[in-house]
């Protein structure tokens, strides 16, 4: 009895040492290129025990002999090597602390386990190191190799004499440590920018400083401005870039209209939404001689203004992009380009960079011109004024709209049969009130008019691409291309999977079929309840469009070469597609394509930024809406589910909330991850994506961006 004590006394001493000795290398590998003393390193293992110190110290001399460690500074040691197995990827940080980092060119995640995410924060680029000895490959985060955001948005809690800031993003799992001198004026409960001072140690929370009070919670302004910073976003330019803009010659000298296609004779006008500002895109319309139809795609020339390699290029290559709120544009370009020179207003002469096609009465191509013009728009519509005229009202221009819009529908046919799809869904609207606040919702659908701008525009960008990526002499020219990805295989069988609990009876996808599937599947569920979800779920089956210099074609177009060359005001790929269109039109070589691939990677960063920012504002605003309707009921669709609960899209407005598994208290829910669906344990009751439920709003939390429903109802037809 005594030896077997004693063997486990010696045996749990062991272990102690290995583990503070794997602790000890944890901390050199969470920052492989700092040197360290041993007060430092008993500091971030958070070891104030002067014996338990000594131990850390004969540990470090042990590692010396071993040449593990080196001494770069008296006292001061770093890991000789670099751990093996290193890995860099994005993190992603669940908020139990649970971290997923995405490889590029690896298939799965690597799974990092709480703990050993180290001082990284969702989103960051990290390194790991992968533990090969676990049933299942995890990883530990050993460096932080960039952040993605330096700046973050919470609401400042104060006791006594401890601030800390409460991060309003819920993929931020720790509060910030605001030092009282760091709080420049906040008060318990402001909503505030901080930015991250430092975090050392994992253990301890990331110092920051309060850099500006946004206001109180629930602000519309406020919120607005949050979710800007959330994404990483630019919410006002700078001072002395508004000063630039406005000294900017705004006359058209005659020296400016000589180099220029002289198109102000051309019968031209604008179609946009009723509350734009900016007008970037124009169209004009002249019969030949010979019975065809010259149709010119105007858009505003940005690139004469903004010169590549300004403090305002600069500051536009930052953005990349216009960012869309429900209630507000925050654009690319100053006020005084998007709203005033580059918008092609009504009355006023303006410069442009165009496409000007010879099309039959058919949209059949016959011919085509690129070059930069001057044209003088004749009159400004809105969608719905152009819509009703295609409805037959009498309006100007009348006879110039229909042969467009008959040009436009025998286009799209076209494209249609040579492979796009029509992934177009109804979009979120709101009507709101002087303060911002939502008083109603509706749903936005795409009609003839709205079409019509789009394809010419499609047939624009189509165009261009190809007269520089397929030119009759000569090879493929350096640009910049909208690519779209063929769709994963393994995405579209669970698309298939997921179609058949429609009833949607499809072939099984073979590879080579993907095409007919996904448009049978668009046939089959149009004007069906499921429709939108269809279309969501096909959409979310496909790779996600982006920039390249280097073309694959556009899948979910159908188009061998397309690029984005209509809309400069608010995207910087068009300005460089103008840039380089020109410059071939001038006779240039191709160009090395490094720089603009990564101009291109930036822009597509910043587009999905840009759109993730545009979904908290609708989600923020469908939040308030809902928040004067708790106890309400509602009709709606499921739409997502997991092993916590279901997600429902409400009928008419597309407000979602999740109704929690602890909430269904009929029966004991389990998620089948293999059907997909909820299962009760003792009625046999399932829920299934797609089903109609009647639901009650039971919270609405404006600071979470969250609904919370519970169900009230299983609907049958």
């Amino acid at each position: 009895m005594s030896k077997k004590k004693k063997h486990k006394g010696k045996f749990n001493a062991d272990k102690f040492k290995r583990n503070l000795r794997k602790e000890l290398f944890g901390v050199f590998e969470l920052q492989p290129n700092k040197p360290l003393n041993y007060k430092q390193i008993a500091g971030f293992m958070g070891i104030d025990d002067p014996g338990i110190r000594k131990l850390i110290q004969a540990m470090i001399e042990e590692e010396l002999e071993k040449e593990s460690l080196k001494e770069v500074d008296r006292g001061k040691y770093i890991l000789t090597q670099v751990p093996q197995q290193a890995m860099e990827g994005t993190i992603q940080i669940t908020r139990f602390g649970r971290g997923f980092v995405v490889i590029e060119g690896r298939d799965n995640d690597i799974q990092v386990p709480r703990g050993y995410t180290g001082t990284a924060l969702w989103g960051d680029t990290v390194r790991i190191s992968m533990n090969k000895n676990a049933r299942k490959p995890t990883g530990k985060v050993i460096e932080v190799v960039q952040r993605a955001r330096e700046q973050f948005v919470g609401i400042i809690e104060i006791n006594k004499n401890l601030a800390f800031c409460v991060p309003s993003d819920q993929k931020i799992h720790i509060d910030f440590f605001i030092p009282m001198d760091e709080l420049n004026g906040a008060k318990n409960g402001d909503k505030v920018i901080v930015d991250m001072l430092a975090w050392n140690n994992p253990k301890d929370s990331p110092v920051g400083s309060v850099s500006k009070v946004l206001g109180k919670p629930g602000d519309n302004d406020v919120e607005m401005h949050a979710i800007m910073v959330e994404y990483g976003l630019p919410y006002e330019f700078p001072d002395h870039i508004e000063a630039i803009a406005k000294q900017i010659p705004t006359a058209i000298t005659k020296e400016e209209i000589a180099k220029r296609r002289d198109m102000r004779a051309s019968t031209t006008f604008t179609i946009d939404p009723h509350d734009a500002k900016d007008f970037d895109d124009a169209l004009s319309i002249e019969k030949l001689e010979n019975g065809n139809w010259e149709v010119g795609v105007h858009i505003a020339d940005v690139s004469h203004y903004l010169r590549e390699g300004s403090e305002l290029d600069k500051e536009a290559v930052k953005r990349a992009t216009s960012v869309y709120l429900v209630d507000r544009t925050i654009p690319m370009l100053p006020e005084v380009l998007s709203n005033q020179l580059c918008s092609l207003r009504p009355k006023e002469d303006k410069l442009c960079f165009s496409a000007v096609f010879e099309l039959d009465e058919k949209g059949n191509l016959k011919n085509e011109w690129f070059g930069r013009t001057l044209i003088h728009s004749d009159h400004r519509f809105t969608y719905e004024e152009a819509q009703e005229i295609i409805e037959g009202v009498d309006g100007p221009f009348k006879a110039e709209i229909l042969m467009m819009d008959k040009m436009a529908k025998s286009m799209r046919e076209r494209r249609m049969k040579k492979g796009a799809f029509d992934f177009s869904t109804e979009e979120v609207k709101f009507e709101l009130d002087e303060d911002g606040r939502p008083i109603g919702v509706y749903l936005k659908v795409m009609k003839d008019s709205n079409k019509l701008i789009e394809d010419f525009m499609l047939l624009a960008n189509t165009r261009v691409a190809e007269f520089i990526g397929n030119p009759k002499s000569g090879t493929p020219r350096t640009f910049v291309y909208r690519i779209h990805d063929e769709p994963d295989p393994e995405k579209i069988f669970q698309l298939h999977e997921f179609a058949l609990r429609f009833g949607h009876k499809l072939p099984k996808p073979t590879g080579d079929n993907t095409d007919k599937l996904i448009r049978q599947l668009l046939v089959d569920s149009e004007g069906k309840q499921e429709e939108d979800l269809i279309k969501v779920m096909a959409i979310r089956s496909m790779a996600k469009a982006e920039y390249s210099t280097h073309n694959i074609g556009h899948y979910g177009l159908g188009f061998p070469f397309y690029s984005h060359f209509t809309s400069p005001i608010r995207r910087y790929p068009d300005v460089m597609a103008h840039r380089l269109l020109q410059y071939y039109l001038d006779k240039g070589s191709s160009v090395n394509p490094g720089p603009y691939e990564q101009l291109c990677k930036h822009s597509s960063i910043q587009e999905k930024k840009a759109s993730e920012a545009e979904r908290a504002s609708i989600k923020y605003k469908q939040v308030e809406f809902l928040l004067a309707k708790v106890g309400e009921n509602f009709s709606g669709i499921i739409s997502g589910m997991n092993a916590r609960g279901l997600y429902v899209e409400l009928d008419g407005n597309k407000c979602e909330g999740r109704v929690a598994i602890e909430s269904m208290r009929d029966d004991h829910y389990s998620f089948d991850e293999k059907r997909f669906e909820l299962q009760g344990r003792r009625t046999g009751q399932t829920y299934q994506l797609g089903d109609q439920v009647n639901v009650k709003v039971i919270g609405a939390d404006l600071i979470k961006r969250h609904l919370d429903f519970e169900i009230v109802e299983m609907m049958t037809f």
